[in-house]
């Protein structure tokens, strides 16, 4: 807001602004930034996440993975239909994450199921089948586009 005053026998004046209005606005606008940023990724992260369960294959019936364990004597391990898939989480990183960024990964629990690396990448006796990679290419752009919407919104809400 300005203000203007002379001086009484007109020689000079001054005009002043005060921004504390803008300035308070801006902070507001800031803040609103970076409060929505995580729930923004996290929003991308979901769309990524439901992708890579839908295209994950899923075998019919029950199976074995053999595998070793930590005293290198081999172990067989059982699952159910749909281990993979039910394996497949999203995580907030706090280490690849900051003030103005916000990073989730999307993988399988690796302890749950030692062989989504098998599937994914397939072995030289089984093809790979994979679904984390897929799912991120097909749904990558549209990801972003909700982070994006997400952010606007609330940004918006707090202008």
């Amino acid at each position: 807001m300005a203000n203007g005053r002379g001086n009484p026998d007109g020689s000079a004046f001054h005009i002043g602004f005060d921004t504390s209005g803008a300035e308070a606005w801006f902070d507001g606008i800031a803040l609103a930034t970076e409060e929505s940023i995580r729930p923004a990724a996290q929003a991308g992260a979901e769309e990524l996440y439901f992708e890579a369960r839908i295209r994950v294959p899923m075998s019919a019936e029950s199976h074995y993975f053999y595998g070793k364990n930590s005293k290198s004597t081999g172990v067989r391990y059982y699952f159910e239909p749909g281990s993979l898939r039910n394996a497949i989480y999203q995580v907030f990183s706090k280490d690849n994450s900051g003030k103005l960024k916000a990073t989730y990964h999307i993988s399988w629990n690796h302890q749950k199921v030692p062989y989504g690396f098998m599937v994914e990448y397939g072995t030289s006796r089984a093809p790979a089948h994979p679904f984390i990679r897929p799912a991120y290419a097909a749904r990558v752009d549209f990801a972003l586009e909700v982070a994006r919407a997400h952010l606007v919104k609330r940004v918006g809400e707090a202008i």
